[in-house]
């Protein structure tokens, strides 16, 4: 009886492991080969390529070979290649940056033998990517933030002018600016930053956007400035930008913003206590 119990329960737990797989939309698969070694490899590729109704990846440790099966509105092959190699596995697209292989462990230091194949990689933030037709060198320096980054200040602005109606109409264009990242242009430092604070940078402006309360955007303000002095952090911006905080503000908690000018602005309190604050850092190139 306990035999026939242990056989059920396998096959229970086969079929949910079956049915939780998740079905994607607009679905593409493409086979490319990985560099890796063990099963601790195959652990981190495949994780590393994952993410939920987006993008699967299914690596074998004899072939070397990776079926990458991937939603072609969402993502590219190049994208999920990106992600696989700043977890430290070379492709024939993207290399692995020397100080994550090398911090692998010793049975996951795989042969570079892509490393030794490549012509002409262009370097990024340490990062080596192979220029093919399809990538080119201004595509691949020129990142898309700036807009981010100069609708967050024109936010900012509105806030000081405690003008509701104009910070609303701001953030939606923040907003889109936001949902029109491409992840291509991104530079390494850029591109960490950016998978573990969009959701939360989109979420904020979405709040902002949807509200006249300036009490309510100031909320919001708060936690989406926290989370952009850490994406403006990453970018090497061509002008200084000055991280300011206002003890007073939530609740006596104290709250950041950012700002262009060096001079006191506080878009938490506006007119009310308009220098209220301190400079406490300057983001420099």
């Amino acid at each position: 009886m306990n035999k026939r119990i242990s056989i059920l329960a396998a096959l229970a737990i086969i079929s949910l492991s079956f049915g939780c797989k998740s079905q994607l939309e607009n679905a593409k698969t493409t086979v490319v080969p990985i560099s890796g070694n063990c099963g601790m490899c195959e652990e981190r590729i495949e994780n590393a390529g994952f993410e939920k109704k987006v993008s699967e990846v299914d690596w074998d440790k004899e072939s070397k070979m990776a079926t990458i099966t991937f939603d072609s509105i969402k993502t590219q092959t190049d994208n999920i290649l990106k992600k696989i190699a700043l977890a430290g596995h070379d492709s024939e697209r993207f290399l692995a940056p020397d100080d994550v292989y090398n911090n692998l462990h010793g049975c996951c230091q795989y042969d570079r033998v892509f490393k030794q194949t490549q012509i002409d990689p262009v370097v990024v933030e340490n990062q080596q990517i192979a220029v093919s037709d399809t990538v080119n060198e201004a595509q691949i320096n020129k990142s898309n933030l700036e807009p981010v980054f100069e609708q967050y200040f024109s936010l900012k602005d509105a806030l000081v002018q405690t003008d509701g109606k104009a910070t609303s109409q701001i953030a939606l264009k923040l907003l889109n600016a936001l949902e029109a990242v491409d992840m291509k242009t991104l530079t390494d430092n850029e591109h960490f930053v950016w998978m573990n604070l969009q959701k939360n940078l989109i979420f904020d402006a979405t709040h902002i956007s949807e509200t006249n309360d300036i009490e309510h955007q100031r909320d919001h303000f708060s936690s989406f400035s926290k989370n952009m002095y850490e994406l403006m952090k990453a970018s090497k911006l061509e002008f200084p930008v000055y991280y300011q905080h206002c003890p007073m503000a939530n609740g006596g908690k104290g709250a950041n913003w950012l700002s262009k000018e060096s001079s006191i602005k506080n878009p938490y309190y506006g007119s009310k206590m308009m220098s209220c604050g301190s400079t406490v850092e300057t983001i420099k190139k």
